[in-house]
């Protein structure tokens, strides 16, 4: 059985929700353990330590921001992002420093 990516997107966010293993989580859910270890591991991996996110995906707001300093780097990330979406950003940040 195939999953389209929002399906594995639902998965994966039920599953960090969770806190279980990957494996005994795939297996209660009627999952490929394999296969949903797997992408576990694509889900964190990023392709060249940061993501570009379009200006349109993110709604414009006046705002709150969170701001993220590493050494000269500076990051705003606005406010009222989904857990998804800022945890793929924090953790490409992480990677990246």
């Amino acid at each position: 059985m195939s999953f389209s990516k929002e399906e594995k997107a639902m998965w994966l966010e039920d599953w960090r929700k969770s806190g279980k293993k990957a494996w005994a989580y795939a297996k209660e859910n009627g999952l490929i353990p394999q296969t949903f270890v797997g992408w576990t591991k694509k889900d964190l991996k990023p392709a060249d330590g940061f993501v570009e996110v379009h200006p349109k995906a993110l709604p414009l707001l006046k705002t709150a921001m969170i701001l993220v300093e590493k050494g000269e780097v500076r990051i705003h990330i606005p406010l009222g992002l989904s857990n998804c979406e800022l945890r793929l950003i924090l953790e490409n940040i992480r990677a990246s420093l």
